[in-house]
């Protein structure tokens, strides 16, 4: 008997949220496809999706909105 564990994940395409950090901005894309491990939350995206993605930010595309959110330190939280 094999001490491997058998694993069968089950992936669902889904239109996620995508956080990008660059050069100490961030940038959120919304509705990004994605295929998604419906047990773990792991989001799977295909080469040329992850690079449309860039590109939108490396060109400087303008948003559909901006908006402003709080940011906290880790270290600081009670």
């Amino acid at each position: 008997m094999s001490n491997e564990a058998t694993w069968n994940e089950i992936l669902v395409e889904q239109k996620v949220t995508y956080a990008l950090e660059m050069g100490g901005k961030f940038f959120l894309i919304e509705n990004v496809p994605a295929r998604v491990n419906v047990e773990t939350g792991e989001q799977y995206f295909a080469p040329k999706t992850v690079d449309r993605l860039q590109q939108a930010v490396w060109k400087h595309q303008q948003p559909v909105r901006t908006i402003t959110m709080p940011v906290y330190e880790y270290t600081k939280l009670a």
